[in-house]
């Protein structure tokens, strides 16, 4: 399996606009941003969806969250309201294969219910 380009960025061999860095995750603004702020949050390790996560990512997967929590409240979406988002497979939209957490904000994103 070759590397994801989220690896890649990991290791720094292609550029990013990062936002939060710590020894278990990295997170960085999309480059197709679908909200006026959208930023991944990835874990540094790689697990190409959630599907192949296990038990014994629970703890990272739950640091993921919180620092997707952390980063709302940085940018000042916590109390208007954020979206997160985990794409699972093509069908959903998964365009890279390394699991990732989107936060989108600072707009309203209501979703037509029918």
């Amino acid at each position: 399996m070759s590397e994801s380009i989220f690896t890649k960025i990991i290791n720094r061999e292609i550029p990013a606009t990062i936002e939060y860095e710590d020894e278990f995750t990295i997170a960085f603004h999309d480059i197709h941003p679908q909200a006026p702020i959208h930023i991944l949050v990835v874990p540094k390790k790689e697990i190409q969806t959630l599907n192949q996560a296990t038990e014994e990512d629970t703890k990272l997967l739950g640091h993921c969250l919180l620092i997707a929590k952390n980063i709302a409240k940085t940018r000042q979406i916590d109390e208007s309201g954020y979206r997160i988002v985990i794409n699972c497979n093509a069908d959903a939209g998964q365009t890279v294969f390394h699991l990732h957490f989107h936060i989108l904000g600072g707009h309203s994103l209501q979703l037509a219910m029918g």
